[in-house]
């Protein structure tokens, strides 16, 4: 990538097409969910986003899952849930995407201008976050649809993929941010888009290949076929990535700039899990049904 290097945090190029695309954000946008899964270059584009928006004089609010997840699994109810091999439970993950609907709600309402910009980030497969891309007739709804609030789908090149499955594997050996040993490792991010893979057959937006899921290599255009059909009732826009970004001795974590996290406090996760128990009295059921992607699927 050529040109000079912005200061203050960025390493995107300002001669970048990508730099355009973050700049019109940090511009215009009040809330920007980078959506996708693991390894595709969400939490650096959050990064650099973020420090963009600040140079704009714009306060910086992040939602991210793994900043909150956490509060879920401490809370009371939450202990009943365990991660299992690393795995969040169903239940967590519909609390936690409850609760962050109620959340953006209210930080709409406190924070009305814009001078204040929410970001964030929405994996989607796996039922993380997915709450976020179903019309559901409540107060975020309004928010969520909004034209100013955009949902950005980052679609790495298959050499930029890879790429990114080898530095998140050195990451987890050798961590600039303590954050990096809690990313997903490579076999994580291989399962998930077997699993990607399946949504796409269901969808009917991937022709079933002879091999099975496992044969399967990374593809951008299923990918981002199924991003947009997940996406459809959202103002949702591409990002096509295939250049590395000089961040080899940075962390996406490490941000120079002030920004405030949106989480929930210990009442609202507990709850927010109770709520589930309550839809949900067998929690087996609600596993069951994420290991099979039902609950992904229905966004559509």
């Amino acid at each position: 990538m050529s040109g000079p290097t912005p200061p203050g945090g960025l390493i995107t190029s300002e001669e970048s097409p990508l730099f355009a695309v973050l700049a019109v954000l940090a511009r215009d946008a009040r809330l920007v969910f980078f959506a996708g899964l693991p390894g595709t270059g969400k939490s650096l584009l959050i990064h650099q986003l973020a420090h963009l928006a600040h140079a704009r004089e714009r306060r910086i609010h992040l939602l991210q899952w793994d900043v909150a997840r956490p509060v879920f699994e401490a809370s009371g109810p939450g202990q009943r849930y365990p991660q299992e091999r690393g795995v969040t439970h169903g239940v967590i993950r519909l609390a936690v995407g409850r609760w962050a609907r109620a959340a953006l709600a209210r930080w709409h309402a406190r924070h009305p201008g814009f001078e204040d910009v929410l970001i964030g980030e929405t994996p989607f497969i796996g039922h993380r976050l997915i709450e976020l891309a179903r019309p559901h007739r409540d107060e975020a709804e309004s928010v969520l649809s909004a034209e100013w609030t955009r949902f950005v789908i980052p679609v790495p090149s298959r050499a930029l993929r890879a790429h990114l499955e080898d530095e998140r594997a050195r990451r987890a050996r050798e961590p600039l941010h303590r954050r990096e040993q809690e990313d997903a490792p490579p076999e994580v991010l291989r399962d998930l888009w077997r699993q990607l893979v399946g949504v796409a057959r269901a969808l009917g937006v991937a022709d079933p290949p002879a091999r099975s899921d496992e044969d399967v290599p990374y593809d951008p255009a299923i990918y981002l076929r199924v991003y947009e059909r997940l996406l459809a009732h959202r103002h949702a826009q591409a990002l096509p990535l295939d250049t590395r970004l000089p961040a080899g001795d940075i962390s996406a974590y490490d941000f120079r700039i002030p920004t405030v996290d949106v989480v929930p406090t210990e009442a609202d996760a507990a709850g927010s899990i109770r709520d589930v128990e309550a839809a949900y009295p067998d929690p087996g059921v609600l596993q069951r049904e994420h290991l099979r992607l039902a609950l992904a699927l229905r966004v559509v």
